[in-house]
């Protein structure tokens, strides 16, 4: 375990033990807020990750940022975004099972120090891996379960939008509802403080 992101950060960057780590330009660890309390996970970098070392920094990005900025979130205020793997598959294609077997470890690590509230997975890959193994995106996009205290959504993938974009207003519909999420947790975070307050009234 590492006591900080920073950390963190730096022992991944020397990461050698798949076979991605050959090809790469740049290792994409992760951008936001270390505290935030929702946290986005994508498939892996695609080329323009891969050259810049930040993930969600190409077309996809781009739209990414429109719909976070539309529900009054920032990746550089509020949330936390990551990949499956650090490293760019071949030809974007998807990551293989050992590859993400290698590399969740450091995003097992990530999710710990953040302590996100709320998961949004973005596409089938990182919805199969820490959902559900048969995640069907078209079926279940924008359904929250509640699992170990974090409520975990997955929803289309950006680049998956800009393929077919008749799915963006079902995507946004998704990004509506985690902000309607994100306010309720927060009431509740509120609801409890005010509970245990009552209990435990300060010393005056």
């Amino acid at each position: 375990m590492f006591e900080n992101m920073e950390a963190l950060e730096q022992a991944c960057m020397g990461c050698q033990q798949c076979r991605l780590a050959a090809d790469r330009t740049n290792l994409v660890f992760g951008t936001g807020n270390p505290h935030a309390d929702i946290m986005f996970v994508g498939e892996g970098p695609g080329q323009q990750e891969d050259l810049q070392g930040k993930p969600f920094v190409g077309p996809s990005g781009k739209l990414l940022d429109k719909m976070l900025a539309a529900i009054d979130l920032d990746r550089n205020v509020n949330i936390y975004i990551a990949n499956m793997v650090k490293c760019r598959p071949p030809q974007n294609r998807d990551p293989r099972p050992d590859e993400e077997d290698v590399c969740i470890r450091w995003l097992r690590e990530q999710v710990r120090l953040i302590r996100p509230k709320i998961i949004v997975c973005l596409g089938r890959v990182a919805a199969q891996r820490l959902i559900d193994p048969n995640f069907r995106v078209t079926r279940q996009h924008g359904e929250f379960i509640l699992r170990k205290g974090v409520y975990l959504m997955g929803t289309y993938h950006p680049s998956a939008l800009l393929r077919n974009p008749a799915n963006k207003p079902a995507a946004f519909d998704d990004f509506l509802a985690l902000r309607a999420k994100a306010l309720e947790v927060d009431a509740a975070d509120i609801d409890a403080l005010r509970a245990d307050l009552a209990k435990n009234p300060p010393l005056t």
